[in-house]
């Protein structure tokens, strides 16, 4: 028999899927895009529900695989365009415009940095490791202002969005199938690694590292590699992001993406499957619906967030699903 969380999980995902056809239906072709946006924020937080909600990883620094897999996508297409002034670079990349091609790569490039990142982060614990990981995101924003090759902080256009075989990118239903099978991908591979027997060994060094390196597992070597796979989950979403803006700046790199990321998991429900995709729907309905009314809406955002904290501490996954179990 479905468990209440499964069949919550199902028509949240349902729901998504259902945003696009409307629109297509009501001829609205920014609902498909704002379907779009929240898929691909939603797979960023799942990379770093996995990290913080099974793992305990506390990271204010995922903005930086977040903004790296944003420029991986940007500079690999502009060499590939032979944008100006990239041609005059002393060093030349061959470039590509191709999805798959650019998603390796973001995941290569996210990958190895989230392993240089995690290996040195997960030394210390506690509020260290927040702001250790905090400090390596801001590196990179500043670097990536200081870069003016690649658009120093006006950032970088892509104008196109990349290419993938057999589908027109710049079809918004289109670009919608590919961000939200990425989503499931993501939701899938958080699924089982968690309900594997890796999954127990990173929830048991997130309670008791201890006891766990007493049994023969070594803690740290778990939550590295956990944290190199948040690390790639949410590089991939960021090189989505670039494609879906066709834009990017520094900001993707700052704190605030850092933040709101970590708002997604908390306003959804931590170490909930779909949580990460529920806070993400309700940022992005409060900044459509109270944007509009008045430019602090981050505010009502804020109280919400307050009350949920302090009254709903499974987020609102938690509310529709009180259950313990995990999807």
């Amino acid at each position: 028999m479905m468990s209440r969380e499964h069949l919550v999980n199902a028509i949240v995902i349902a729901l998504l899927v259902l945003v696009p056809l409307l629109a297509l239906v009501l001829d609205e072709p920014y609902l498909i895009t704002l379907a779009t946006r929240v898929s691909i924020l939603a797979m960023a937080g799942v990379g770093l529900n996995l990290a913080l909600g099974y793992g305990g990883l506390v990271s204010l620094g995922h903005a930086a695989f977040f903004g790296v897999g944003g420029y991986v996508t940007g500079i690999l297409a502009s060499h590939a365009l032979n944008y100006e002034p990239i041609m005059q670079t002393p060093w030349m990349i061959q470039g590509s415009t191709e999805m798959p091609v650019i998603w390796i790569c973001a995941a290569l490039v996210c990958g190895v940095l989230a392993l240089l990142i995690g290996a040195l982060s997960l030394r210390t614990t506690g509020v260290y490791f927040i702001m250790i990981t905090l400090a390596f995101a801001q590196m990179l924003y500043y670097f990536s202002i200081s870069w003016p090759t690649y658009g120093g902080e006006d950032g970088l256009s892509v104008y196109l969005r990349n290419t993938f075989p057999g589908l027109n990118t710049m079809n918004g239903i289109h670009f919608f199938a590919i961000s939200f099978a990425w989503l499931l991908a993501a939701l899938w591979l958080s699924s089982a690694l968690v309900q594997s027997r890796f999954g127990l060994a990173l929830q048991a060094a997130r309670q008791n590292p201890v006891r766990v390196a007493a049994v023969g597992i070594a803690p740290y070597k778990v939550q590295l590699t956990a944290f190199v796979i948040s690390g790639v989950i949410t590089g991939v979403a960021g090189a989505l992001y670039t494609d879906l803006n066709r834009f990017v700046s520094p900001s993707v790199l700052s704190w605030h993406t850092s933040g709101e990321i970590m708002v997604f998991v908390i306003l959804g429900g931590v170490a909930r499957l779909v949580g990460p995709l529920v806070g993400a729907a309700v940022f992005i309905i409060l900044e459509q619906s109270l944007g509009g009314i008045s430019e602090n809406w981050q505010f009502w955002l804020g109280a919400l967030l307050i009350v949920v904290v302090l009254h709903a501490r499974g987020g609102v996954m938690g509310f529709l699903a009180p259950e313990n179990g995990h999807a």
